[in-house]
């Protein structure tokens, strides 16, 4: 959910309840997309296999992402998982300060995410940003 605390402060939460407990296998499929008549694909389209990844972080573009939520998540060891995920007030003046550091051009853009639990995919989770100089 968003909660809007006030003008400046806004922030992002977010609870999977996972049913079948422990997961060993996770893979997750991103693509950043960019509004211009529709959402386009822009730069990225990735799948992983985030037991790895969580274990030996080599895609610095998922690194860069992984950044943006560590400090916020529950997500902080290897599979298995035997609770539920968690990502807890994540700040967007947080995100803003971290994605301007990047060369993107000014837009709206879109991260469409998969989540898929033993190759079947799980959850979708759609986050829509806007970029401004």
């Amino acid at each position: 959910f968003l909660k809007s605390v006030n003008r400046s402060y806004k922030y992002m939460s977010l609870k999977a309840k996972l049913y079948k407990l422990p997961i060993t296998e996770i893979k997750v499929r991103y693509a950043l997309l960019k509004r211009a008549n529709g959402y386009k694909p822009f730069l990225y389209n990735i799948t992983f296999d985030a037991c790895e990844f969580l274990r030996s972080p080599n895609n610095p573009v998922t690194k860069v992402a992984f950044t943006l939520v560590k400090k916020h998540t529950n997500l902080n060891h290897t599979c298995p998982f035997d609770h539920d995920l968690i990502v807890e007030k994540l700040d967007s003046n947080y995100v803003a300060n971290i994605l301007s550091r990047l060369p993107f051009p000014s837009g709206d853009y879109a991260v469409y995410s998969t989540w898929f639990a033993y190759d079947i995919p799980r959850a979708d989770v759609n986050i829509y940003l806007k970029a401004t100089d």
